[in-house]
């Protein structure tokens, strides 16, 4: 470690890197209404949210890369910087095109961070304190990612939608300057050849992937040629990434990192993780408002206590590492957050509050361990010129996880919803959209009865689809079995001299 890095004002450079990243994944969820109220666009909606993930995931693998090979501080600066630039842009935006736009600029700022500062920590942070370390990221990613909605709604309402984007400014310049003054990397970074043949095909990859699973079921058909030509494009990129790392001298993408079956387990894991969490943050909210009649607020307010069980189960899942295995600990992990899935399978329409309340504190201490844990699994064995990699890596299948959980969950729940409508008011009522109950005025229109009809239809829909979680969930089990049995204290053996 380079004597003059002061470790502390980093650390909190670093944590307020993820926080932006993390939180603008999410935040501008509960304000498209007064968003679309303003700009219009209402057929530009899911683009707001999907202009960011696409540039971020794409991002990810790159930068992660390019640290590896130019160093972390400069590109962790211009990830800051980038994300700044587009916050101030996306405040400003006065079209809907202008918006999703300004956002990709935010996604590309936003893949730099979160991997490069989780390697940052491999690189400053001596042994003993990397698991400590790791939880508190961990802590703050899963709290900005679930406190995005309840956020984003508080601004919106009490302040304007555009400082859902200006929030980032202070917090922002606060982490530029700290990484600036204090951050003075030791190492030399060798100078590599840029796979750029690579960088092309994982971007043609994530991009067409991307578009087909948003635009998918909703602005075509899954059996339209605009969606398969997208699916198939996307995986002839894929071949071709493939192929060019193979070959190439310096891969973005090293396949030695995957002989490794720590970090390959690891990984894997993320990916299926990434899609069961996405899961109860989206339709726990659509639960309270679409089945029990709950306000917006209440239904984001209910996501509080996952949002604090996750941190406290990131925190400890960091603690323990250097006394459990990684193995141990994920095991721990899945079982709390297959229990969790389970009950919330068991959710009536009639389920008291408090009951749910607990449902939810279990899923947050089920998953959170894996926001720490698998980042520093995912890195252990790396050498120095590849730890960049491993953690963008890491991150970007946790995020196409995420993405794939999102549409296959919500094909799974909307086909749920549909087949069980009497077919005497599918259209007519709600055409088979499950969010359209939750405006106040349609379910005033709706006869009681009828009313009843539905909701019983969209909670069986949702406990369906949180059954349905265990499937990847099981995926990730048998890979945590896999794991190899290393702790973080045994991270000292792989450290350079």
């Amino acid at each position: 470690m380079n004597r003059e890095t002061k470790v502390k004002p980093v650390m909190a450079a670093l944590l307020l890197g993820i926080f932006m990243a993390s939180l603008d994944n999410t935040i501008v969820a509960t304000s498209m209404g007064s968003i679309i109220g303003d700009l219009g666009g209402m057929d530009k909606y899911v683009w707001v949210t999907s202009a960011y993930l696409v540039a971020e995931m794409a991002g990810m693998p790159i930068f992660g890369k390019l640290s590896d090979m130019y160093g972390r501080k400069k590109f962790f600066i211009f990830g800051i910087l980038l994300f700044l630039i587009g916050s101030i842009l996306c405040g400003t935006a006065q079209t809907m095109v202008q918006l999703c736009v300004f956002r990709a600029i935010q996604g590309i700022g936003g893949s730099a961070l979160m991997p490069i500062a989780f390697t940052i920590i491999w690189d400053v942070v001596p042994s003993e304190s990397r698991g400590k370390m790791s939880g508190l990221f961990g802590a703050v990613f899963g709290l900005s990612s679930i406190a995005g909605p309840l956020l984003g709604s508080f601004i919106t309402d009490h302040i304007h939608w555009r400082w859902i984007f200006y929030i980032n400014i202070p917090i922002g310049l606060l982490a530029l300057g700290l990484i600036a003054l204090f951050y003075n990397e030791s190492k030399t970074h060798s100078r590599q050849i840029i796979d750029w043949a690579g960088a092309i095909f994982l971007v043609s990859f994530s991009v067409s992937l991307m578009f087909a699973l948003e635009l998918g079921g909703d602005t075509y058909s899954w059996s339209s040629w605009q969606i398969i030509s997208l699916f198939i494009l996307s995986a002839v990129c894929f071949v071709a990434f493939l192929i060019i790392e193979k070959y190439a001298k310096d891969p973005i993408l090293p396949f030695d990192l995957f002989k490794e079956r720590l970090y390959t387990t690891s990984v894997l894991t993320g990916m299926f993780y990434g899609g069961v969490f996405m899961v109860s943050t989206i339709y726990i909210p659509l639960y309270i408002q679409g089945v029990t009649g709950g306000s917006a607020t209440n239904s984001g307010l209910l996501l509080l206590p996952m949002m604090v069980t996750s941190s406290i189960g990131a925190a400890m899942g960091g603690a323990l590492a250097n006394k459990f295995s990684y193995r141990s600990i994920m095991i721990v992990s899945s079982i709390l957050l297959g229990t969790g899935a389970i009950l919330l399978g068991t959710l009536e329409p009639s389920t008291p509050r408090w009951m749910l309340t607990i449902y939810m504190m279990i899923v947050g201490l089920g998953v959170g361990p894996s926001f720490s844990i698998l980042g520093m699994s995912a890195i252990q064995k790396a050498l120095p010129q590849q730890r960049g990699s491993a953690s963008s890596t890491s991150s970007f299948l946790r995020a196409l996880g995420m993405t794939l959980g999102i549409t296959i969950f919500g094909v799974i729940q909307r086909n749920s919803f549909i087949s069980g409508l009497p077919e005497s008011f599918k259209q007519n009522v709600v055409g088979g959209n499950s969010r359209a109950i939750l405006s106040p005025e349609l379910r005033a229109k709706i006869p009681a009865d009828i009313l009843k009809q539905i909701t019983d239809v969209l909670s069986n829909s949702l406990t369906t689809t949180f059954l349905w979680t265990l499937v990847p969930l099981a995926l990730a089990f048998v890979f945590i079995l896999l794991m190899s049995k290393e702790k973080l204290s045994d991270s000292q053996m792989f450290q350079d001299k």
